[in-house]
């Protein structure tokens, strides 16, 4: 993998996107972004990093907010799921005096799973991991020229690794899947990695379809139940919300709004009593 790390390093070096989280290696404020990035385009993120910071700027002060404040800060972003594990986050790291350094530990903390965990190791801690985003794993299933399990792809991933700079060859590698090695439209003329990518060569089907890590088509959110549950979620930042109004609210059916607000009860997302609706304390 010596050819793909030099040449890869050699594009993205000069060319890095100038992201405000790439200017920290502060674990908290990298984790906010890489929770805020699952599933949320970069341009929407920035303005939301920002003042998710400037509200809660450690994770002392977002474990000490209710995770109500923490959901209000959050509207807009959707998957509040991802604004209450942070939440929680915050608090186990509080409670514990700071963020593990390792990979166990950190897979530990609410709501945080193989990717993220690795890219605070080395976005945050500058430690020797290999990470793998959506981007990257289509890198590595096109140069491979085939679809890969979760174990191929993180093993290819931990091949070409280089020791010492982790965050610039993990930074290099995500903005080649962004800016070239696009689902769609890929620029494999402008790729340094174009002589050593099996998929160009070929002139087959994609294998980054379906290969581990490689996100596909988001449903349809336009009449999805999820647009219905934000319905509800962004009324609520404004204040309670009658029991008898929620069907209005996420313009559903009776029983198919009570199923939907009944499943954000049990995930901690609003509370409720008889008659009211509110966001947790």
């Amino acid at each position: 993998m010596n050819d793909l790390t030099g040449a890869v390093l050699a594009w993205g070096l000069p060319r890095l996107r100038d992201l405000p989280w790439r200017r920290t290696r502060d674990p908290w404020a990298v984790l906010v972004s890489e929770v805020m990035l699952q599933q949320t385009q970069v341009n929407r993120v920035i303005p939301r990093w920002e003042s998710f910071l400037d509200r809660f700027p450690t994770p002392e002060d977002c474990a000490a907010a209710a995770l109500g404040d923490v959901l209000r800060e959050w509207q807009g972003l959707g998957y509040p799921r991802r604004a209450r594990n942070l939440h929680a986050t915050a608090r186990r790291v509080a409670e514990s005096g700071g963020f593990p350094h390792d990979l166990d530990g950190l897979l530990e903390l609410p709501g945080i799973g193989p990717y993220t965990a690795r890219a605070v190791m080395a976005f945050a801690f500058e430690l020797d991991v290999a990470v793998v985003d959506t981007n990257i794993a289509r890198i590595y299933a096109r140069v491979a020229g085939e679809r890969l399990t979760p174990k191929q792809v993180q093993s290819m991933a931990d091949d070409a690794q280089p020791a010492g700079d982790p965050w610039a060859w993990n930074q290099c590698l995500m903005d080649l899947g962004a800016v070239l090695c696009r689902p769609s439209n890929p620029g494999c003329g402008d790729c340094p990695l174009q002589h050593l990518c099996a998929w160009r060569g070929s002139g087959g089907p994609d294998p980054a379809l379906h290969s581990a890590g490689v996100s596909g088509r988001q449903a349809r959110f336009e009449g999805s139940d999820r647009q219905a549950r934000g319905r509800l979620m962004k009324v609520l930042t404004d204040g309670p919300v009658d029991r008898v109004a929620v069907a209005t609210i996420m313009r559903r059916e009776p029983e198919v709004a009570e199923r939907l607000l009944s499943d954000l009860v049990a995930e901690g997302l609003c509370r409720t009593d008889r008659s009211t609706i509110r966001l947790p304390d």
